[in-house]
């Protein structure tokens, strides 16, 4: 194939040159941040020879090619008349200077997911506290109560301190500045000062009366100025003095400006926000139930649901209830409906297969494999899914149905989070919008995939991948091709210690649909990746998240640690070989920090994969559900 053309044909079915603001590569794929999506030519790019699929994820327009991306993007780039990935530094903290509202849920995404361990610890010990009372099996008057309710109120109580670490961390100022803002407000001094509602004053300035416990708005608006104030002194400061200059001067502009203004300003929209959303609910529940309910998928498609985070904290930690969550729970139940009809209606035993595995893991509350793999790919089951989830918000929102702590996903795993007077309407609304999709997909239907013959399936379905030594590599070209005549069976032995999981398990339809090949996924408890083969690497990604690598026999492979995490940019990554050395099983080829990497939001789950499945027929599955470093996977039989 010209890859030549194919950059061309690429590059005119994004929009042009002048649609692309950004363009990286992974070692699948290129990744694109446009100007305007809609510009691109979705339906044509994904039949284009050469590329083997296309989505929009995390505000980033990716085309899948497969083995030969560098070749690809280096062609790209070729054809451009200006660098494409030249950014200035507001770009790598998550701003994009053209569209404020990705920028505005990149943030929020950012400060809110490594916060959310902590948020939900604290929100599974309040509920907790609130069955002992329910049951009567603990007094409110004892000591052990007192405990529990201080560790499952605490994060709350200090969440300024908490989110101030985690915002100053986002914007890559200093997160211990960022906790000594939240703190400084927090200190009980303050808090009596500004208790009674008395006239106070700093300098002169009045002080207005607030209470920053629990509070959220105030500490991300004053963070994000301190980073301007702490980088503004940082560059008239010496060296010498900046230990001692910085930080002082950062505290004492940040946190009167937080006290004066900032800080009521940012409690007044806070509490505005959860007030609207609460007279909503207590006054229009079932349209508003009907509507928010409706649309939380596709909130959570565009990333807008991040925005409604904030609110359903503040919700939870000011009032001890929310609206919002029941909602989210319908809709993800909804999805999972929706992929249990097409289980249901599916003549194909692939597709079948595929969406009640889904279908099952989004009843624990991930439903990008259902939503991504199955109900959008057959587009009415996710129209299905979206009335489902309507008719259940409907009727949650009709009986008040409230959410008590945050904790769990918004699955079955998440139950505890609707334990309360609420609990049996919240049960039935999820009964509801799980029926509800699942009939409504049978009804409507879909175009199904018809069933091929067995022999052939494999061949007919698998996208061709050119041969490695085509790679732009030149470690590629050391490694010879083996005619696919000559194909043996590859045994695969596994690169990491964890539990082994179906493709379909994967957040990423490149992987959970096969797009990119056939295999395994390991969810890995230890932090290093190890050769599944005898053979040479042919391609290291430079992020280090991605290792290609070709067997002896000729099997080509793909070792893919983690998703989205190609964005870390090489951090928490060490790889400990180059792009043509020779490995045998069991030689380290990575060592990564996976705790690190869950941290700052990246799932870790690895696809293990062949992805020249052309030359062979079939995998077979060693039978293995927790597995060791270099015990067998899988089998690609030839």
């Amino acid at each position: 194939m010209d890859k030549q053309q194919l950059s061309k044909d690429i590059l005119k079915l994004v929009g042009g040159e002048e649609n692309i603001d950004q363009v990286t590569h992974c070692m699948t794929r290129l990744r694109f941040n446009l100007n305007d999506n809609s510009k691109a030519d979705k339906a044509t790019l994904k039949n284009t020879p050469g590329v083997m699929g296309v989505m929009e994820n995390g505000g980033q327009f990716q085309v899948i090619i497969g083995n030969d991306v560098p070749v690809v993007y280096n062609a790209l780039v070729g054809n451009m008349s200006k660098s494409p990935d030249a950014k200035p530094a507001a770009a790598a903290t998550g701003g994009k200077k053209k569209n404020p509202l990705s920028a505005v849920f990149d943030f929020i995404s950012g400060v809110f997911t490594p916060i959310l361990p902590a948020i939900t610890g604290a929100g599974m010990i309040k509920g907790i506290v609130a069955l002992l009372l329910t049951f009567g099996w603990i007094d409110e008057t004892s000591s052990t109560y007192i405990i529990l309710s201080a560790i499952g109120d605490g994060a709350f109580y200090f969440l300024p301190i908490i989110l101030g670490i985690s915002t100053a961390r986002k914007l890559g100022s200093n997160m211990y500045i960022g906790a000594a803002i939240g703190a400084s407000v927090m200190h009980p001094t303050i808090t009596a000062l500004l208790a009674p509602g008395e006239n106070v004053s700093f300098i002169g300035l009045p002080v207005v009366a607030a209470t920053y416990a629990s509070s959220v708005i105030p500490i991300l608006i004053a963070v994000w100025l301190a980073s301007y104030v702490e980088k503004a002194i940082d560059k008239v400061t010496h060296a010498s003095l900046k230990l001692i200059v910085v930080p002082t001067v950062t505290l004492l502009i940040i946190v009167p400006v937080m006290m004066i203004a900032v800080g009521p300003l940012g409690v007044i929209i806070g509490n505005g926000l959860t007030d609207g959303i609460n007279w909503l609910f207590n006054n229009a529940g079932l349209f508003a139930g009907l509507l928010v309910g409706g649309a939380f998928s596709l909130l959570i498609i565009t990333g807008m649901h991040y925005a409604l985070v904030p609110i359903m904290i503040g919700s939870i930690a000011t009032l001890g209830y929310d609206y919002l969550i029941p909602l989210m729970m319908v809709a993800n139940f909804a999805q999972a409906g929706s992929a249990l009809g097409v289980s249901l209606k599916s003549k194909n035993k692939q597709i079948k297969s595929l969406s009640a595995s889904t279908g099952v893991t989004a009843l624990m509350g991930i439903t990008e494999p259902a939503m991504y793999g199955v109900n959008m790919r057959f587009k009415k089951p996710f129209v299905a899914a979206l009335i489902g989830a309507a008719i259940s918000g409907a009727f949650v929102s009709f009986f008040q149905t409230k959410a008590y702590v945050i904790g769990g996903l918004a699955g079955l795993s998440g139950i505890p989070m609707i334990i309360g007077p609420t609990f049996v309407y919240a049960l039935i609304g999820i009964v509801i919008a799980v029926v509800a999709s699942a009939i409504l997909t049978y009804i409507l239907g879909f175009e199904d995939v018809p069933e091929a013959v067995p022999a052939a399936a494999t061949t007919a379905s698998a996208e061709p991948v050119t041969p490695v030594a085509a790679d732009v590599n030149s470690s590629a070209s050391a490694v010879s091709a083996v005619e696919e005549e000559k194909a043996q069976d590859q045994e695969v032995f596994s690169p990491m210690t964890g539990e082994v999981r179906p493709l379909s398990d994967v957040p990423d339809p490149a992987f959970s649909e096969e797009i990119m090949g056939k295999g395994f996924a390991i969810q890995p408890t230890e932090g290093r990746v190890v050769s599944p083969i005898n053979g040479t690497v042919f391609s290291l990604s430079k992020s280090g998240h991605a290792i290609g690598l070709v067997s002896d026999n000729g099997a080509e492979m793909l070792i893919h640690i983690g998703i989205d995490t190609v964005k870390l940019k090489g951090q928490f990554f060490s790889p400990k070989v180059q792009a043509g050395a020779k490995v045998a099983v069991g030689d380290v080829l990575m060592e990564f920090d996976r705790e690190e990497i869950e941290k700052a939001g990246y799932t870790t789950i690895t696809p293990v994969i062949v992805t020249n499945m052309h030359q062979y027929e079939s995998i077979v599955s060693a039978g293995r559900t927790a597995i060791k470093e270099q015990e067998l996977l899988y089998t690609a039989k030839a």
